[in-house]
Formats: structure tokens, sequence, C-alpha cells
């Protein structure tokens, strides 16, 4: 509809980066020996801290206001971002990561529910059809969902889910938002709900506030930055699309770091998801050359 092609592909190559540093969220996380809260205040902080010192270097000290008033749209969107950064790392312990990994691959369709009602924002066929081989392919990767899974794990995940479907949508509406700012104020947020159910926040030594200092400014920093900047770019369903990359990535880096060599269906699964987003982007970069 009349968006200029880099526009696009800018979007699309910075949903990409937000993934692949999204993956790295199961690496960090095998490293250090803490309970979720105390390991989501000290992300928070460094995370939120970084982003922070993107908003000064980018438009001056004086965007550092948009953090303290940050608008309808920006309180929104980081009001959403940090419900699911809350929601994700108590999930992953409470339930099966698979189960986790499965309910994230349906994310492009609640985008996409989402953003037709509220948008209006008509969902491409090849988009959903790519959304459906993803959860195929999710769904093979984790191995499904497993009879008598936690009740509560699920419920995060179906909550984390629904923030970050809503957020994505939210990008699109407020557009004129500083989302910078609105990453950085989510992290702040989810320091300050964590801190009171934190255990160890004095008892770390050196080498694990490197790590989590390394979680929080390429895991959320990055990633959350990257996402809020790309989604605006692109529709939400492909958005959120793109973004089911960090499930197959996952594996990956863990078989990187500590030589865990993936299943067999976790490689198939992983080539279906990674399939479908290319066939999506190419198809899409196809149609605007035609156009």
């Amino acid at each position: 509809m009349g968006q200029p092609r880099s526009e696009r592909g800018l979007g699309i190559a910075l949903v990409i980066s937000a993934a692949i540093a999204w993956s790295t969220a199961p690496f960090f996380t095998r490293l250090l020996p803490f309970d979720p809260w105390t390991i989501l205040f000290w992300r928070g902080v460094f995370g939120g801290s970084l982003i922070s010192v993107f908003l000064v270097v980018m438009q001056g000290r004086g965007a550092l206001r948009q953090l303290v008033a940050p608008g309808r749209g920006g309180l929104l969107v980081a009001s959403l971002s940090t419900l699911g950064m809350v929601s994700f790392i108590p999930a992953l312990q409470m339930t099966k990561v698979m189960n986790v990994a499965v309910l994230i691959s349906t994310q492009p369709f609640v985008a996409a529910a989402l953003a037709w009602l509220w948008l209006g924002e008509a969902v491409t066929w090849r988009t959903l059809i790519a959304s459906l081989v993803a959860f195929g392919g999710v769904a093979i990767t984790v191995g499904g969902i497993e009879a008598g899974a936690d009740v509560g794990g699920v419920a995060l995940s179906c909550l984390m889910v629904l923030a970050i479907s809503a957020m994505t949508v939210v990008i699109r509406r407020y557009q004129e938002t500083s989302m910078v700012a609105a990453a950085a104020l989510s992290n702040f947020l989810g320091s300050l709900v964590s801190l009171p159910f934190a255990h160890d926040l004095v008892h770390i030594d050196s080498a694990n506030l490197a790590i989590l200092a390394m979680f929080g400014c390429f895991q959320v920093a990055l990633g959350l930055t990257f996402y809020m900047l790309g989604s605006r770019l692109l529709p939400s369903s492909q958005a959120s699309l793109i973004a089911t990359l960090e499930t197959p990535l996952m594996p990956f880096w863990i078989w990187i770091a500590f030589r865990e060599i993936p299943a067999v269906h976790a490689l198939v699964g992983g080539a279906l998801v990674i399939g479908a987003v290319v066939a999506d982007i190419a198809v899409d970069a196809r149609s605007r050359d035609r156009s």
C-alpha cells in the first residue's frame, strides 16, 4: 500500500535480528544459578540502561524525558512488554519448554486477529499459510504438548503470547511514539515488578554479574529494540511470523555452546519454520517487484 520497498526490507531485517537475539535466552538462563525473579531484575536493569544510552546517543539527553512521560502509546507498549517478559521465565520453570514453545508459535494468529479487530489490517493468505506451516514446524521441533502439563505454566505462556501480540498491534497503531524509550521503560518496569520476589540480588559474583549484563544488553536490549523498531514497519501478522525464527534457533545456540546435538525432529521442525519464513519474505518481495 505504497510503503517503500527499502522500508519494508529494513523492518524484515530488524525483526530477524530480534529473533536471533531472543533465541539466546535458554543459553543465558542455563548459565545462571538464580531464581527467575533475580534474573529478571538484573536483566531489566542492564537492558534498560543500555537502551537508555541508545536513546541519548540518537536523540540527546532531552530524549530521556520520554521515559518519564512516554505518552499513552509508549506506556501501553511498555506495560504489555513488561507483562510478556515477567511471564516468560516463570513459565519456563513451571512447565516444559516444549509447551511454552508450541504456545509461542500461535502468536502470528493472535496478532493477526487483534490487528484485524482493532486496525482492520487484512491478513494475506500467503502469511496465513506460512504461519500454519511454521506452527507445524514448531510442534515437530518441541515434540508436541504432553498430557498433564502444568496449568500455571501454560496459563503464563498464554498470557505472554497475548501480551506480545497486543504489543505488536499497539506498535503499529502508535507509530509516532518513541519505541526505543518504550523498550527502555519496559525493562525498568520489569525490574521493579521483580524486585519484591527476587532472592539473590546481593549474592552475585562478578562472573555471574557479567553474564547477567550480557543477557540484558544483548538478548533483551537489542532484541526488544530491534523488534519494536522493525514491527512498526511490517504487518502485525508478518512481524510475528518472522519472530517465530526464535524457536528453531534456540537449540542451535545450545548445540554451539554445550555440544548438545539437536534431535532429528528438531532439525525437521526447524527447517519447516525457517522455510515458511523465507518463503513468505521471498513471495512478498516478488509481489512488490511486480507492483
